[in-house]
Order: C-alpha cells, then structure tokens, then sequence
C-alpha cells in the first residue's frame, strides 16, 4: 500500500494561503469567480436551560417533518408484509381445527424406579381417506400402546380415543380411526410438488405446547439412510426443513401455503435435544400410499423388483463400466424368476430411470419402488455396455413373490 506524506513547510504554506482566503472580504470572493466559496453551518442557539451547551450532531438527525414522511414510507412498505401476514393468521385458522394432541400411555421397554409404563405425546393431523375419517401420526407416538390407553385431544378441548389402529414399522406412519361431531379434516396435497426454497408451516404439540405453529423453508428434499429410532424405518425420502420441529412434533403436519398437508413431521437432527433448523418430515406421497392401503386392507402391499442393488458404488467402479459419474442404482445380483430377471435385467446393470424419474443412488430406487402400486407397470432406463436400454417390467408384490 502507497502511502503520502507532506512536509511541515508545506502544511505551513497551506496554512497562509487558507488564512490569507478566510480574510478577503465576501465582496471582492462575490466578484471573483474562481475563488472558492465557504459555506457554514448555523450553530442552533442553545435551549434555555442546557448550560450553553451544543448539539453537534443536531443538522444530521431528521426534522419533524421529515420522521413524519418516513413514517408515511413505513406504513405504506408494511401493507405487503402485512398481506402476507394475513395469508398466515388465514392458514392458522384452517389448519389448527385438523390438528390433534395425542397422548399415549405404553409399556416400559426399561422400567425405571419401579414404573412399568411410560407417556408419549405427539401430534396428528385429522384427514378423510377411503371413506373414513382418521388421524395420520407415526407409529412410534403409539406404538404399543392400547386404544383404550390413547387420547386424541382436539382444538377445542374435546378429548376423543380411536376406535382402531393401524401402522407401519417400515415408514413409521400410523393411522386411527375417530369418530365425533363437527370433526375438521385437512386438505391433502395430490402429489409431491414441493420444491426446495418453498415455504411451509409446522403444526404440532412442542414439549407438549399444543397448537403451535412455526414457518420455514424446504431446505433440501431426498434425505435417505437416517438413523432414526429403533432402526427399521426402512423406506426413507425425507423433506428437510428449517421450521422449528422439537419433541412432541412428530405426526404433526408440514403445511404449504395453500393450506395443503405436503409432509408428516417426524424427526429432528439435533445435539441438545431440540430444534437446531433441521428437521424431517415425510412426504404426502409415501403418508397417502401407506394410509390409504391400511385404512383399505389394514396392511401395506409393495412393489418388488428381485435385484440387489451395490451400496457403495463408487466412481471407480462407474468409470470400469464406462460412466463418468457414480449415478443410478448398481445390480450387482439378479433373482431368478423375480420381475427384474424376466424383464432382462441383468448382473452390472445401472438402472438410471424409473418411469422418466432420474435414480440418484440406491436408497432412491428402493424409495421410489416402495411407493410403486404392485398391479403396475414400470419402464426401467439401464446402462449396459455403453448404452441406455429401456426395458418394460411388471412389477410384482413382495408378499406374493416370497410366498412362491
């Protein structure tokens, strides 16, 4: 860095010439152009009784009339944030009559001073699905507790018990039949249309705080492979989100601004037990495909392709195969007579698409097959030998190949 100096002459000789200017007099500076002119500030005349003491800062601060026309900006800058206000006292309004308290009351995995059972609280959203009004939780909020042992707490106070109770270890949903009078129910979302960026509301009961509703973003779609209570959640494609989800969330919907359910809250990442803007829920698509199968049949029938699938396909691996990038789900074993045998698939396939869906890694097929009607069928995009092949698979149901 260049840094200038001036001598002390120089100051001296500058110090001349400014004095020399401020004693010509305001006439002959009028009559000369070229000679700069000198403005100064006046010096507001000190308040009776301040002592004779000066603001200086006193010409920077606003005027009355100018904090009076700022305030005109702000209100006028508040109506669109005051719009959108009003869109989330609106959605508020909707949503909280869908949303339940549950307590349960269950057995003790590990009694401790002498009790054998323990309390959970969490949430629920109330929804009409094949006829029957129910409410969507997670299993583990009443796993192995009885109906008689379970309440469901409404927005006004009532508290109801379910009639009947179905779940699914494999996705950790469960859902409760109800009855009563002037039950509010959700709106659905029809599909996974949320997009990252998207703005949505979590309702829930927070450390038991019933009815509360927090607001953020998705922060990231496609979570898989998370270590989440006893380990057998099995099919996994989590929305993050940045809403504050704590203990007693969970089964609580994940909202748009539509006022439609997009998401069951389920879980949190967290090192002290609460909120740290991570959180996870699961999409509508998995909660509708799994609720509306146990409402119907009281079980869940899924897809089954017979492949097995490389959990650690590395990029060595995808460059032998002669890919650029690890991408798509790697066969490493076909079963015979499965689906996937009788379509063509083979040993060292990667299996890039799904019905036009890009597969990202493994978990994601398997996600994606989880959530696959079994009397459909799927075009499978593989890579094979340097090529993209489309095969055409009827898939079939797990239980009834395995019964084979």
């Amino acid at each position: 860095m260049m840094h200038v100096y001036r001598s002390v002459k120089s100051i001296r000789v500058l110090d001349a010439a400014l004095a020399a200017l401020l004693l010509l007099p305001l006439a002959s500076r009028a009559e000369d152009p070229s000679a700069p002119s000198v403005r100064l500030a006046p010096i507001e005349r000190p308040a009776a009784g301040s002592g004779g003491r000066v603001d200086p800062m006193r010409p920077a601060r606003l005027s009355n009339a100018e904090r009076e026309k700022l305030y005109e900006q702000v209100s006028r800058d508040a109506e669109a944030l005051e719009r959108q206000g009003s869109q989330l006292r609106r959605l508020t309004q909707l949503l909280r009559p869908t949303v339940v308290h549950i307590d349960a009351k269950k057995p003790a995995l590990r009694p401790k001073n002498g009790k054998a059972s323990e309390d959970e609280a969490g949430s629920g959203v109330i929804a009409l699905v094949a006829g029957r009004t129910v409410v969507i939780t997670n299993r583990h909020v009443v796993n192995r507790a009885e109906l008689d042992n379970i309440t469901i707490r409404l927005d006004g106070g009532q508290e109801i018990r379910p009639i009947r109770l179905w779940s699914d270890p494999m996705t950790d949903i469960a859902v409760m039949e109800i009855e009563g009078d002037d039950l509010e129910t959700a709106h659905l979302a029809s599909g996974d249309s949320l997009q990252i960026g998207d703005t949505v509301l979590a309702i829930g009961s927070p450390f038991g705080l019933s009815h509360s509703v927090t607001l953020g973003i998705v922060s990231a779609k496609g979570r898989r492979d998370l270590e989440l209570g006893e380990g057998n959640v099995k099919f996994q494609d989590f929305i993050q989100t940045d809403a504050a989800i704590n203990p007693g969330n969970s089964g609580g919907p994940l909202v748009n601004l539509r006022g439609e359910v997009v998401g069951l809250n389920t879980a949190i990442a967290s090192n002290s037990g609460g909120s740290e803007g991570i959180g996870y829920a699961i999409p509508i698509s998995m909660v509708m495909f799994v609720t509306k199968q146990l409402v119907e049949t009281g079980s869940v029938s899924r897809a089954y392709l017979g492949v097995t699938l490389d959990r650690v396909f590395t990029q060595k691996a995808a460059n032998r195969l002669g890919m650029v990038r690890a991408v798509g789900a790697h066969v490493s074993g076909v079963s015979t007579g499965s689906p996937a045998d009788v379509a063509g698939v083979q040993t060292h396939d990667v299996i890039l698409e799904v019905d036009g869906v890009a597969i990202e890694d493994d978990d994601h097929l398997v996600s994606l097959v989880s959530v696959t009607p079994t009397n459909s069928t799927v075009t499978l995009t593989v890579f094979r030998n340097g090529e993209r092949i489309s095969l055409r698979l009827p898939v079939a149901s797990r239980e009834q190949f395995e019964a084979q």
